[in-house]
């Protein structure tokens, strides 16, 4: 920074300092410096023209010859001015321009004062020539001292000065470029030369550190008294000399010393971190840079231990002592390396082994994941077609079944308005029945009815001839179920499009996607081959709702109530399945697929038994009732597990009896009441009616009876003896005839009730619903022997023996109350013989 910048215009450099933006300090009293920054004027020197020109052309040369032997001892990179720890007054300065406007502002403060000074002369020239030829490490001399004093002394007072205003928070000064440096003496006077400050040389700042601040003289004399100085040199020395190692490379905030590798390169003021050269303000060339071969590294301590020997054996004995406990480390951890080496080998053999199977077990579920899709999708498309199929064919069995039903219901209600009382035709107009129908249609209607009941009744009454059970046969104990031939042949044709229909389902789909027997192929493999997967997917709980539309399908015709019907348990489908999952492995606890028959019995057998018992059965049908009964039996033996009455499919198909006995109870039972006079001649149309209805009335109690073990004893006790017996056939027997008939209807109905009712029942009464059966009982008994008072011998034998009958009849159904009052009555003795008769 001691050169001045030629030929640089004045705005050029003034514009490069506007652009530097003002920059806060890190130090508090740098403000305070701002503050009270002072501007001056440097008053033009005394000296003549001719002096000037003389000292400035001295000064020029001894300049030139400096600058050449720097150029010679220096390297060619010009060394950035680094800070120096210790050193820097300002801490806030970031790089080498900071670093010179520093120096700038110290050596303008100085000019300040040695303003007024006397300028010295060109004797000084030899002396300045001299600062240049000391070597690095050499002591400078108080002479040598003083020289650079006078030489930086000389070139501040050099020119003259203009004051500059100091721009807003800036540090340092504004200054002007020097001219174009003409030797025109005229332009001397018009050209203000504006000189930089230079930086403050080694030889200075030593002088400043050591704490000369006065005169050159006192500075002398204390350097020669000051034997502080001395130590002082004696260290620098030894730290010039002794170079610390070199640390390695710490970051550039870090206010550390830089070196060179080659100390022989360094000139004399580089070894203490200060430029040696000045350079022009500004100047490209002299911005601080740092070599490529610089290390940074710490300020070394004032004090050096001496290197002896031993301390180098120690220190290696120690180096060597840590590296053999790293290298202890290292070998530890290349022995743990080569275990878990040894064992991740052994690993990855180990898997590999295993892989085979896992990627067999892998392509095996995707090929079931697909089929399994596929017939998910076959069977969404295929279901509905089949439900349709079963729906059309349960409305078919319906629709004959009601038939059948309301033409029993229409002949009864034809008889029994044919035998209906003349004055209650009276009161009707006389175009209309008693049921306000019209009466020529109804007349026309009731013929055709009639002939066709007649008719079946003829052809009832001719096969029973034929059979040989003509004796024993009662009027209304045979079912009217006979069909015509065009009802036959309706059913037939509508039976065979359905079926016919249900051979088209999967006509387009391969077997292995709707046979029973493939698919249970297709699962069977897995479960012998990848059991715990097979568990795992729950297929043992999905199998039964697999099958059920392919077992559905099968079971379209399948009823029990016709005799032709074929057992469920002989069809393939049930063949095919009944040894699935009994391999001759050890059967797994809780396996689902023991119980995957049992399930479609559940799930299959009992929905479509319960559509047959609301829709199809007929309960005055013994036939229809006795196979209905047997299967149902069946179930409840042979799969006791589903068929129970925890079993909500059991629980419907039970409710489904009651609702259709009831509804049988409600609709179809009718009793007629006819005077005793009517009823007299036995061979009249209102008896033979009367007669049939009672003896169908009993085999309905029978019919009932019959679900004794299935239905609790409340339920049938509730539908039997109080819907039925109490309510219309004791009705029926209070019109009777008393005598033997009576007592052979009262024969039949006892027969029908279960003995187990009686058979734990203690003490000398029956169940409660039979006190009514009882009391009548006892009146027959009581009537039969007063229409014998004053008969013949043998009317009146015949009379005992019926008493004796009615007693046998109330002991079986252990009604031993009212037998010993019938016996006391009549003076029977042979009471216990009778009891035990039963």
């Amino acid at each position: 920074n001691g050169l001045p910048a030629a030929g640089r215009p004045k705005e050029k450099k003034r514009s490069r300092e506007n652009k530097e933006v003002p920059r806060a300090s890190l130090l508090s009293f740098q403000d305070d410096e701002e503050e009270t920054e002072e501007v001056f004027k440097v008053k033009k020197s005394s000296y003549s023209k001719k002096i000037v020109k003389q000292l400035k052309k001295e000064y020029k040369e001894d300049l030139e010859k400096s600058k050449v032997r720097t150029e010679v001892n220096s390297p060619t990179d010009v060394e950035a001015p680094l800070e120096k720890t210790g050193q820097i007054k300002d801490a806030g300065q970031e790089d080498g321009t900071a670093n010179s406007e520093h120096g700038e502002e110290e050596m303008e403060v100085e000019s300040e004062k040695e303003e007024e000074k006397p300028k010295a002369g060109g004797a000084f020239s030899s002396a300045l020539s001299s600062l240049n030829v000391l070597r690095p490490g050499e002591i400078p001399d108080a002479a040598f001292i003083h020289a650079a004093r006078k030489k930086r002394q000389m070139a501040r007072e050099l020119g003259d000065f203009t004051p500059v205003d100091s721009e807003p928070g800036k540090g340092r000064l504004v200054r002007e470029d020097e001219n174009d440096a003409s030797d025109d003496e005229d332009d001397d006077e018009k050209r203000r030369i504006v000189f930089t400050v230079k930086e403050k040389s080694q030889r200075q700042k030593i002088a400043e550190e050591i704490g000369i601040e006065g005169s050159d003289d006192e500075a002398l004399v204390a350097g020669e008294q000051d034997e502080e100085l001395s130590r002082w040199e004696q260290e620098q020395i030894r730290k010039g000399i002794n170079i610390p190692q070199v640390q390695p490379s710490q970051p550039a905030e870090v206010n550390n010393v830089y070196y060179q590798n080659t100390y022989q390169t360094l000139s004399y003021g580089s070894s203490y971190g200060i430029p040696y050269t000045y350079a022009a303000y500004g100047s490209s060339e002299t911005k601080s840079q740092k070599t490529d071969n610089t290390v940074p590294f710490k300020t070394p301590s004032n004090e050096m231990t001496p290197v002896t020997i031993d301390l180098v054996k120690k220190q290696l004995k120690d180096r060597l002592d840590s590296m053999k406990e790293m290298h202890k480390a290292n070998r530890q951890q290349y022995e743990k390396h080569q275990q878990s080496q040894e064992d991740s080998t052994k690993a990855i053999e180990r898997l590999e082994g295993s892989s085979g199977g896992i990627g067999e077990r892998y392509k095996f579920l995707q090929e079931m994941r697909g089929y399994v899709q596929d017939l998910l999708e076959c069977f969404s498309e295929k279901v509905p077609l089949i439900n349709e199929l079963e729906s059309a064919m349960h409305q078919l069995y319906k629709q004959r079944a009601s038939r059948l039903v309301q033409r029993r219901q229409d002949d009864i209600k034809d008889e029994s308005s044919e035998f209906s009382s003349h004055s209650n035709k009276a009161l009707m107009a006389p175009n209309l029945d008693s049921f306000g129908r019209d009466r020529v249609i109804y007349q026309e209607q009731v013929k055709r009815r009639t002939a066709e009941r007649e008719a079946r009744r003829a052809r009832r009454r001719q096969a029973r001839e034929q059979t040989g059970k003509m004796a024993d046969h009662l009027e209304g104990l045979s079912s009217d179920d006979e069909e015509t031939s065009t009802d036959i042949t309706n059913f037939n044709l509508e039976r065979d499009r359905i079926l016919k229909e249900s051979s088209k389902v999967f006509e387009d789909v391969v077997e292995s996607f709707y046979s029973i027997d493939c698919i249970k192929s297709q699962f069977e493999a897995w479960r012998s081959k990848y059991f715990a997967s097979y568990k795992d997917a729950y297929i043992g709980l999905c199998l039964p709702k697999l099958f059920n539309p392919l077992i559905r399908l099968q079971l379209l015709t399948w009823t029990p109530l016709e005799g032709k019907c074929r057992d469920f348990e002989t069809m393939l489908w049930f063949e095919s399945l009944l040894f699935y999952g009994c391999e001759e492995q050890e059967q797994v606890k809780d396996d689902a697929d023991i119980s995957l028959l049992p399930t479609i019995v559940e799930r299959v057998v009992l929905p479509k038994l319960t559509v047959i018992s609301e829709n199809i059965w007929d309960p005055f049908s013994t036939t229809q009732t006795s196979r209905m009964v047997a299967m149902v039996q069946k179930l409840i033996d042979g799969y006791p597990s589903v068929v129970n009455a925890e079993n909500k499919n059991t629980q419907m198909l039970l409710k489904a009896l009651l609702l259709r006995m009831r509804r049988t109870l409600d609709d179809d039972v009718f009793m007629p009441l006819y005077p005793k006079n009517i009823l007299e001649n036995k061979n009249s149309g209102p008896y033979l009616f009367f007669q049939r209805q009672f003896w169908s009335s009993v085999k309905l109690l029978g019919n009932f009876l019959q679900w004794y073990g299935i239905l609790s004893n409340k339920t049938l006790q509730e539908l039997s003896i109080d819907g039925l017996l109490n309510r219309y056939i004791l009705m029926a027997f209070q019109n009777s005839e008393y005598g033997e008939d009576s007592i052979k209807k009262a024969q039949s109905v006892i027969a029908c009730f279960p003995k187990q009712w009686f058979t734990n029942l203690t003490g000398d009464k029956t169940i409660s619903q039979l006190e009514n059966f009882c009391r009548y009982l006892v009146h027959l008994a009581d009537t039969i022997y007063r229409n014998s008072i004053g008969c013949s011998d043998v009317e009146k034998r015949n009379a005992r023996e019926h008493i004796k009958q009615i007693i046998k009849l109330l002991a079986s159904i252990r009604a031993l109350d009212h037998a010993v009052t019938v016996a006391n009555d009549h003076n029977v003795k042979e009471f216990k013989i009778l009891i035990e008769g039963k």
